[in-house]
C-alpha cells in the first residue's frame, strides 16, 4: 500500500505523532535518572508505580470511549490532557517552584491521557485500512516512533539537563500542533460514533451503568483464552522491554560509567543515550524489512523467538558489563523488538469485532500499562539482590513468555481449523 493511498487521517497523524514523539523521546529516557536524584530510588520506583496504575485503570475507559465518541474526539482529548500534563511539569521544574512532586504529578496526569490516546489510534487505522495491509502500515508508525528514539535521547543527553524546563515546553507545543493538525484534517471514522441515534443512546447513559457495562464487557473479552494468554505474555514481556528506560540507565550509569567508545570519553548519562539511540536506529532503519522477512514465517515461532532473543539480550546486557558488551546486547535487544512490530496489532485487529474494535485495542494495551506499573519493581529489586541477579530473573520471564505464546498460537490455529470444518 503506498503512501499516496493513505487515508487523510493516516498522513496527519504520521507527521504530528513524528513531531510530539521526538519531543517526548527527548525527555522519557532520562526521567528514572532525574526523579531518582531528585526524590530518591525507593521513592521514585514506588511512585512509578502508582502512576501506570492510574494509567492502567483510564486505559480501560480509553476503548469504550473511542467506541462510544470516536476517536478522533478521544485523540484529541487525550492530546490537550497530555499537554497540560507537561506544563505542570515544567512548571514543577522551574527554579522558583523547584518542586519534583508537583513535576510527578504532570507526568501522571501526561501518562493517563496518553493511555486514552493509544485504543482510538490503533483502531483507527484498522477502520481505514485494509486487512491485508495493516501490519505494513502498523510497521510504518512503529518506524516512526523509532526514528525519534533515535533522535530524541541524542537531544535529550545534550539539552534536558541544563534546559528542561524549555525542553517540557517543547512537548506542550507539539501537543497543540498535533491538535490543531487532528481538528483540522483528521475524520471520523469509529462506526458507532458515525451512527447519531446510537450514539444518543450511548451519550445518555449514567457513569454508573457505563462502569457496569465496562466490566461486563472486558468480563466477556478476558473469557476468551487465546486473548487471555495474549495480554499475559505481552505483560511479562512488556516489563523485560521497558527497563531500557527504567533499569537500564542506572545500571550503565553504576556499573559501567564513564567510558571509551571509538576513542570518543562519553559520561554514563551520555554513554546511555548513544544505547538508546543504537536501538532507535536500529528499528527505524530495518522495521519495514524485519516485519516484511518474519511475514514468511508461521507467528508463533516469531513471537516465541522473540521472547527468548529479549531474554538472551538482557542477560548479555548483565553479564558483560562493558561499554562494548552493551553495544552487542542492545542490537540483539533491537532485532528482538524489530521481529513482531505489525503482528501484534494486526492479530489483535482479527479477533476484535467491529463494533468493540477499540476497545480490544485498549484491553490489549494492558499489556504495557500493567508491564509499567510492574516494571519499577526492578529498581527496589536490583538494590536488594543486584543488577545481575535481577536481569537473570528478567530474562528467565522473557523465556516464559514466549512459552506463553507458542501455547496461544497452538490454540488459536486448533480454534481456526473449527472454524472452518463448521
Amino acid at each position: 500500500m503506498k503512501f499516496r493511498d493513505w487515508d487523510i487521517n493516516l498522513k496527519v497523524r504520521l507527521f504530528g505523532e513524528a513531531l510530539l514523539d521526538i519531543s517526548f523521546w527527548t525527555v522519557f529516557p532520562f526521567l528514572t535518572l532525574y526523579f531518582s536524584d531528585s526524590i530518591g530510588r525507593a521513592l521514585t520506583s514506588m511512585l512509578l508505580i502508582f502512576s501506570q496504575i492510574l494509567a492502567v485503570i483510564t486505559a480501560l475507559f480509553g476503548g469504550y470511549f473511542a467506541d462510544t465518541y470516536g476517536r478522533k474526539r478521544m485523540m484529541s482529548i487525550s492530546v490537550i490532557g497530555e499537554g497540560v500534563g507537561f506544563l505542570i511539569f515544567a512548571l514543577g521544574a522551574t527554579s522558583f517552584m523547584h518542586s519534583p512532586y508537583l513535576s510527578f504529578a504532570g507526568f501522571t496526569l501526561a501518562s493517563i491521557f496518553m493511555s486514552f490516546y493509544q485504543p482510538a489510534s490503533q483502531a483507527m487505522i484498522a477502520d481505514v485500512v485494509d486487512p491485508r495491509h495493516r501490519s505494513h502500515v502498523y510497521s510504518i508508525f512503529y518506524m516512526m516512533v523509532n526514528v525519534a528514539v533515535v533522535v530524541g535521547p541524542i537531544l535529550g543527553s545534550i539539552v534536558f539537563h541544563d534546559f528542561t524546563v524549555e525542553t517540557l515546553l517543547a512537548i506542550a507545543f507539539f501537543d497543540l500542533v498535533l491538535l490543531i493538525l487532528l481538528q483540522k484534517f483528521g475524520h471520523e471514522t469509529a462506526p458507532l460514533a458515525l451512527n447519531p441515534e446510537l450514539r444518543k443512546a450511548q451519550s445518555s447513559k449514567s457513569l454508573g451503568s457505563v462502569i457496569v457495562e465496562q466490566i461486563k464487557n472486558y468480563t466477556l473479552i478476558f473469557k476468551d483464552k487465546i486473548f487471555f494468554l495474549y495480554i499475559l505474555a505481552g505483560i511479562i514481556i512488556a516489563q523485560a522491554t521497558m527497563q531500557l528506560d527504567l533499569l537500564f540507565p542506572l545500571f550503565i550509569k553504576e556499573k559501567i560509567g564513564n567510558s571509551m567508545v571509538l576513542g570518543i570519553s562519553l559520561t554514563g548519562e551520555q554513554l546511555f543515550g548513544f544505547i538508546v539511540s543504537i536501538n532507535g536506529f536500529f528499528v527505524a532503519a530495518l522495521t519495514v524489512f524485519v516485519t516484511r522477512m518474519m511475514s514468511r514465517y508461521q507467528e508463533k515461532f516469531v513471537f516465541m523467538n522473540s521472547s527468548f532473543l529479549f531474554g538472551i539480550a538482557l542477560f548479555l546486557f548483565a553479564a558483560i558489563a562493558t561499554p562494548y558488551g552493551a553495544i552487542v546486547a542492545i542490537i540483539l535487544y533491537s532485532f528482538a523488538e524489530l521481529m513482531t512490530v505489525g503482528i501484534q496489532q494486526n492479530f489483535v485487529s482479527k479477533l476484535a469485532p467491529e463494533d468493540k474494535r477499540a476497545m480490544y485495542f485498549s484491553a490489549a494495551g494492558l499489556r504495557y500499562n500493567l508491564g509499567k506499573v510492574i516494571a519499577p519493581l526492578a529498581i527496589t529489586l536490583s538494590a536488594a539482590i543486584g543488577y545481575f541477579f535481577t536481569f537473570s530473573l528478567i530474562a528467565l520471564l522473557a523465556f516464559l513468555s514466549g512459552i506463553i505464546y507458542y501455547i496461544m498460537y497452538v490454540k488459536y490455529e486448533n480454534s481456526s481449523r473449527s472454524e472452518h470444518s463448521i
